[in-house]
């Protein structure tokens, strides 16, 4: 589920709409970072990079790289759950080898709250009633607490079980006896616990309190005012609750974290008020955030208001449709008056002969024009006709490959049947053929595409960040990367025939695709599309 990029025009128009809401300076923000979303989400991306770095040397033992994992985990806990899971499962086979049962209850407990975000209830539940919470050491009650907290509310949740609601408030409870009391989580979690207990003006507070020490680089103030969005929302105060909400989703989207509810509470928020334009743009943004984060729980929440934000969104297309229509008829109507008026004024102001002479004039012109565009076909023709040349040259050379592959075959067959097993021993384990026929084939297709599509490296750099160019090294045409969106350009984008091609593993070429999207300097839903285009434009000139 993609954002359309007609969406991108709809917070101008709400604006426009309601111009006393475009005065809180918060909503202006919001609608700067969600349209800088994307640097964020790169930046997140870098910072990980930067920790998978130190898994690079060789020398590490197995308790750093234990630690280097665990950062990893945390990094993408509400960011990319699957991969955060990944690394929580490699923690578990470090911790089985060293034996060390600090580890296996740390991982048990990480993999226990992942699992419970992505609607893997039973397997969460499984790891945590496997854990002894009596042997459990002091550092990790409190991670032990929380994530029985969430499992309880993720499964309650999906189920409707008030009883589940209540043990998640038990477990509150249990979490807030081992927090260090001085703590900003043991002061978040008990401001959420006065909440949860209908204590609005107390909690208030307690909120307000915590905001003034946070910032939006802060995670936590997410929590915060999204706390405050509720209470907000439970006195019936539409603008602090529109306000605090926003604040919310600001500092989910700087800090990216998909696993979020200020995007879908925004999205009911601006729904009840009215502005199903921005109520749809959110719960987009919301449902996107969530899939791709893998939290299932949060994908259920925003597919349940979804089809009511949507329906009313498409409502509100047809309507803005039907006036475009009305306004274009009577702009038509306008229109042909004016055509009509100015067409009696010039036959009464200009004599018949200057009107023939304009008409000569017109068909000249279009004669030109005519010889123009028979040129621009025969350049066209012409250069398809060239395309298909070297089209077939290159299946030429494929078809000379095959030949003589198959007469090494016969080759080695001759041999096996003369038994000059070491001459035949000594063939198979050499790859010099393999390889020479390949890199052949590589160059022979890198030259043929170039001359093709000449401009092919320049454009697609064009497409990535500045800091992101990939330039062939000395010596090549194209390298691996290149060569993957070059057969994309031909119109093969089926990543299996693509690894077939360049021998590589069909999670290899996945990885080089979405590498490479990262780096995009457009957008990354558009940027294929975009290299398929590369090109087209020279080539109809």
């Amino acid at each position: 589920m993609k954002l359309r990029p007609a969406l991108f025009l709809l917070p101008l128009i709400a604006l426009a709409v309601c111009p006393t809401k475009a005065n809180d300076t918060v909503l202006v923000q919001l609608q700067q970072v969600l349209r800088n979303k994307a640097l964020y989400d790169s930046t997140k991306e870098r910072k990980i990079n930067s920790i998978k770095q130190h898994l690079q040397n060789s020398s590490l033992s197995l308790a750093k790289q234990y630690e280097v994992n665990r950062q990893l985990i945390e990094a993408y806990k509400k960011y990319r759950a699957d991969s955060a899971v990944f690394y929580a499962k490699q923690n578990h086979q470090i911790a089985t080898k060293l034996a060390n049962s600090f580890f296996k209850n740390e991982t048990a407990i990480q993999l226990a709250w992942l699992y419970s975000s992505g609607g893997l209830y039973i397997e969460s539940k499984k790891l945590l009633e496997g854990i002894d919470r009596i042997s459990l050491p002091d550092r990790l009650l409190p991670e032990y607490y929380e994530t029985y907290l969430a499992f309880c509310s993720h499964y309650g949740q999906s189920n409707g079980n008030n009883a589940y609601y209540q043990k998640s408030e038990q477990y509150r409870d249990s979490l807030l006896a081992v927090l260090d009391t001085a703590s900003l989580k043991y002061q978040i979690t008990a401001a959420t616990r006065t909440l949860y207990e209908g204590k609005q003006t107390e909690a208030e507070a307690m909120l307000l309190a915590l905001l003034g020490q946070t910032d939006d680089q802060n995670p936590e103030q997410a929590l915060i005012t999204y706390l405050l969005g509720v209470i907000s929302k439970n006195r019936g105060d539409i603008a602090q609750q529109l306000h605090y909400f926003a604040m919310s989703a600001i500092t989910d989207m700087i800090n990216a974290i998909k696993d979020n509810a200020s995007l879908q509470s925004l999205a009911l928020t601006y729904y009840d008020m009215g502005n199903i334009a921005l109520a749809y743009q959110f719960m987009e943004a919301a449902i996107n955030d969530a899939i791709f984060c893998n939290a299932r729980y949060r994908t259920v929440e925003s597919t349940i208001y979804y089809p009511i934000i949507n329906a009313s969104f498409r409502e509100l297309e047809r309507e803005q449709k039907a006036e475009l229509r009305l306004y274009l008829v009577l702009i038509s109507v306008l229109s042909i008056g004016l055509i009509i008026g100015i067409v009696y004024s010039y036959i009464q102001m200009k004599r018949l002969a200057k009107t023939r002479k304009a008409l000569y004039l017109t068909n000249q012109q279009l004669s030109q024009l005519n010889l123009a565009l028979q040129k621009a076909n025969d350049n066209l023709f012409e250069a398809n006709h060239i395309k298909e040349e070297y089209i077939a040259h290159f299946f030429d050379i494929c078809s000379a490959n095959i030949e003589k592959l198959e007469n090494y075959r016969k080759s080695l067959h001759k041999k096996a049947v003369n038994n000059q097993y070491d001459l035949l021993l000594k063939e198979l384990k050499s790859t010099n053929l393999a390889e020479n026929e390949l890199a052949e084939l590589y160059h022979n297709f890198d030259t043929i595409f170039l001359n093709l599509y000449p401009t092919f490296v320049s454009e697609f750099n064009s497409l990535l960040l500045p800091n992101e160019h990939i330039l062939p090294k000395s010596g090549e045409l194209l390298n691996n990367e290149l060569r993957i969106f070059a057969l994309m350009r031909l119109g093969i984008t089926d990543s299996v025939k693509i690894a077939g091609f360049l021998r590589y593993s069909l999670r290899t070429v996945y990885n080089y695709r979405t590498k490479i999207r990262h780096k995009a300097a457009v957008s990354r839903e558009e940027f294929e599309a975009q290299v398929r285009q590369i090109g087209t434009l020279r080539q109809i000139i």
